[in-house]
This record gives C-alpha cells, structure tokens and sequence, in this order.
C-alpha cells in the first residue's frame, strides 16, 4: 500500500503518462505506422488535459469525498481545462491554418515574397481537441483512479 497523501498526484500523472502513451497506439492503429512523437504531442486521441485533470478531480472525490470543497474545486477546474482544450485551443489551430492559407494565397496572387522571419516560422496547427478526444481523455481519468484506489486508499 502506497501513502494515501500521493493518491491525487500519482493518479493525475499516471493518467498523463497512459494517455500520451495510448496516442500512439491509436495513431498505429490509424495509420499503420508507429510515430513516437506523439508520446509528447499535444491533441490526439485520448487527451492528456482531460485525462488528467478528470483522473486529479476522481482522485479527490473517492478520497475526500464528492460533497467537498476540494472536490468541486477540481471538477471546476476540470471542465474548465476540457472546455478549452475542446473549444478554444481547437479554434485557435483552425486559425493558424487559414492564416498559413491566406499568406500563401496572397504571395501566389501577389507574386510578393514577405521575408520577415514571422513568415517562415513553423506554426503548429494542432493545438487542441475534438470532442471524442476529449471524451476519450474524460472516460481514461475516471478509470484510472479506480484501478488506483486499493493500492493507496485500501
């Protein structure tokens, strides 16, 4: 039995760890091919954020209870997290993609070449989620704490 204290943080990280793993897994199954950079990449399926933060806030409220403070401070925080990682940060890549479409449109119409170094950065179009990757993070960190309660909550 492992000290009941850690419980919330080594649930949070396993669940982390599973679920950048489990990218990879899911990219090989899609596409044939095993790409280990999706063990650190953020978007995908399953999503780390809400595995995480799902996993942190189950982890509080088995052993806190789910009529804690604490408890609805990290669900709160949990939606908020899945909110953004579904809404915001996915819109914010759609919008580094047409601009990226925009500036090559305009320098194939114009015939302008822009030189400046923003023009020639690497902008990474994937920030965020869909809504199943999401939901796949979301069911991994309900999982998680479950397999972890016996070992440090007994």
């Amino acid at each position: 039995m492992f000290s009941a204290s850690l419980y919330p943080l080594v649930t949070a990280l396993l669940c982390n760890i599973v679920a950048q793993c489990a990218k990879t897994i899911h990219y090989y199954y899609k596409s044939g091919h095993w790409d280990l950079h999706w063990v650190i990449a953020s978007g995908g399926f399953p999503s780390s954020h809400s595995s995480t933060v799902t996993g942190l806030a189950m982890a509080i409220g088995i052993q806190e209870g789910f009529n804690s403070a604490l408890f609805a401070v990290t669900a709160v925080f949990a939606f908020i997290v899945m909110y953004d990682a579904c809404h915001v940060r996915y819109y914010s890549g759609k919008n580094i993609e047409l601009t990226k479409q925009l500036v090559k449109g305009l320098q194939e119409v114009s015939g302008i070449q822009f030189d400046q170094p923003i023009y020639k950065e690497q902008l990474k179009t994937i920030l965020g989620h869909k809504f199943g990757e999401v939901a796949g993070g979301f069911v991994l960190g309900l999982i998680i704490p479950l397999i972890l309660t016996p070992l440090f909550l007994g």
